[in-house]
């Protein structure tokens, strides 16, 4: 299994562990590490059975005034900014997400916030036989979690889960 990280966080993979798939064959990837996986599956040769992406970062219904003040807010305070981020991915949780953080760039939050998921992209895949699974938490508050749940049901199992935040917990 491959797994790519999200913004501000390294070897997370083990959040995931009830819902990850453990094959040879599976690429998943969490937040902004779901567009990363996505790019890997898409560009990899080699054989890929399922691509799980886990609150993929999806900003495409945002406008670019929010887009510009994250960025500028990252640019003026990057470890207040990171701070709220981190609290605000585990939503009403006691878990602890510190042992995991590792401090994200103004390059990937540039390159999560303007990410454009290729619907195409998503077609070929599934047409390739990948199959494709998404898992969103009920009570994001990073990504609208019903924007994306709708946007990924043409191409992906989508996981709706009830009462999680953006790590699931």
């Amino acid at each position: 299994m491959k797994f790519f990280s999200g913004f501000c966080l390294a070897n997370e993979q083990e959040l995931f562990t009830p819902y990850l798939n453990q094959s040879d064959f599976t690429v998943a990837g969490f937040s902004y590490g779901a567009i990363k996986a996505f790019e890997y599956a898409f560009t990899c040769k080699e054989r890929i059975d399922t691509l799980q992406l886990f609150s993929p970062a999806f900003f495409g219904d945002k406008d670019a005034k929010f887009k510009k003040l994250q960025t500028l807010s990252f640019s003026k305070n990057s470890d207040l900014y990171t701070q709220n981020f981190m609290q605000n991915s585990v939503y009403l949780s006691t878990f602890d997400i510190q042992p995991f953080f590792q401090k994200g760039t103004l390059e990937e939050l540039g390159e999560l916030l303007n990410y454009t998921w290729d619907e195409e992209r998503l077609r070929s895949l599934k047409e390739q036989g990948v199959n494709i699974e998404v898992y969103v938490g009920e009570c994001d508050t990073i990504i609208n979690s019903l924007h994306v749940k709708n946007f990924f049901v043409p191409y992906a199992s989508v996981y709706y889960l009830k009462r999680v935040g953006h790590i699931l917990k």
